[in-house]
């Protein structure tokens, strides 16, 4: 009997990080285990869509990534010290217990393998690339085509990040107090750089790789089956779904972009945005409020707002003023000087965005010319706002984004959009 090949993607997608828990939690050496893992579900994708499903995945893939794992270590020229490690970190009351495939992973083993995978060692690029493949059971070459990097410079993104925590000494122990509150923003951070880099491409010739988009979503709904009482969680899949909820109308057939007050917003996704909306309104009354949750509160609003002219700028200011004051920086500011000048004009935003040219984050990032041409447009500085606009076509690394900045340097800009 055959299974829809889609349907066995996401199976083991789920799977992949219960199995990967089971095997680090008997065996330790979780470079060895996550290599394993990653052959078992490739074995699984290979035989799955043909053969039918197992009647116990789960257990067919902790028992297939064993045997993987055991291969590992007679193969090795050091076999008998691996196999002396492996038998150290296995406790003894592991090799009396049941089999892998009879265990079930609990919410701690699962936190633990994702605070794992962004652990403080690790740079940015490479907790995300551990987490979409550890975590989220992507290839290596599916990262590396999501990313569009080659796949041999994301197998060596990855083997770092392995020996990484090889060296720092996995276990399941989790942090507590401060320790585990940093560790979950790192978590966050990480989940939020993935969604975004799918939302809006850093570089290549389409806007989106929606793919990347859904696996962020995918991965935080996970998260926050984990800790549902956590505002923060909540707040940013909420953010996503609000966000994400725009896609059909952010491009046209071209593939060039459609700005968001340009947007045929009859053709946003409106379950993603209920289920959003329901999310940040239980998450902000629960206690201390979060940036996450400020900024799905803002994304609610836009989403509320039939079209541009009648969005709520003034609530979006006074969310801006909120988010800036429990996380300052220079991304909230020019996100709050688009507000700004909806609600009081261009010319108090456009000072705002002044000291930001001089800003180390932003002062080679496109957005930020492209926010001042805006401004600079409203204001009736026309020739500045061409200058502004080309400036930020020549930083952007986004094709379409780049197409989309140089038709506004080149237009008469004071001319409707």
């Amino acid at each position: 009997m055959t299974t829809n090949r889609g349907d066995v993607e996401g199976l083991l997608r789920e799977l992949a990080p219960q199995v990967l828990t089971a095997l680090v939690r008997r065996n330790g050496q979780f470079h060895l285990c996550e290599d394993a893992t990653q052959e078992a579900l490739l074995a699984a994708a290979q035989q799955w869509p043909s053969g039918g499903l197992p009647d116990n995945p789960r257990g067919w893939l902790i028992t297939v990534a064993s045997r993987r794992l055991t291969d590992q270590v007679r193969s090795e020229q050091s076999r008998r010290a691996r196999e002396e490690q492996l038998a150290v970190a296995t406790p003894s009351s592991e090799l009396l217990g049941p089999p892998a495939d009879a265990e079930h992973a609990d919410r701690d083993d699962s936190l633990a393998l994702l605070f794992g995978c962004c652990h403080p060692d690790l740079s940015s690029p490479s907790q995300i690339a551990l987490t979409l493949r550890a975590v989220g059971g992507l290839s290596t070459a599916q990262i590396a085509a999501a990313f569009g990097v080659p796949e041999a410079t994301m197998a060596q993104r990855i083997s770092r990040a392995k020996q990484t925590i090889a060296g720092a000494g996995f276990d399941f122990s989790l942090p507590s107090g401060a320790e585990r509150t940093e560790r979950l923003r790192a978590v966050l951070h990480v989940l939020y750089l993935v969604f975004n880099e799918g939302y809006t491409a850093s570089e290549g010739d389409t806007l989106t790789v929606p793919a990347l988009s859904q696996e962020a979503i995918r991965l935080t709904r996970w998260l926050h089956r984990l800790l549902p009482d956590d505002g923060e969680v909540a707040g940013l899949l909420a953010l996503m779904l609000l966000t994400d909820a725009r896609r059909p109308a952010r491009t046209r057939p071209d593939g060039s972009l459609v700005p968001l007050a340009e947007q045929d917003r009859s053709r946003w996704d409106q379950a993603k945005i209920a289920e959003g909306v329901a999310l940040v309104t239980r998450a902000l009354p629960s206690g201390e409020v979060g940036p996450y949750q400020l900024q799905a509160a803002i994304a609610a609003v836009h989403a509320d707002a039939a079209d541009a002219t009648a969005t709520d700028w003034a609530q979006i200011d006074a969310l801006y003023t909120m988010l800036d004051a429990i996380a300052p920086g220079p991304v909230v500011t020019l996100n709050r000087a688009v507000a700004v000048a909806e609600v009081h004009g261009p010319e108090p935003a456009l000072a705002m965005t002044e000291p930001l040219l001089d800003d180390p984050q932003l002062r080679r990032n496109h957005r930020l010319y492209a926010v001042r041409a805006h401004l600079l447009e409203l204001a009736g500085r026309e020739d500045e706002a061409r200058t502004a606009y080309a400036t930020a076509a020549q930083l952007a690394t986004s094709i379409p984004e780049q197409r989309y900045l140089n038709e506004r340097a080149l237009k008469d800009v004071s001319s409707p959009s």
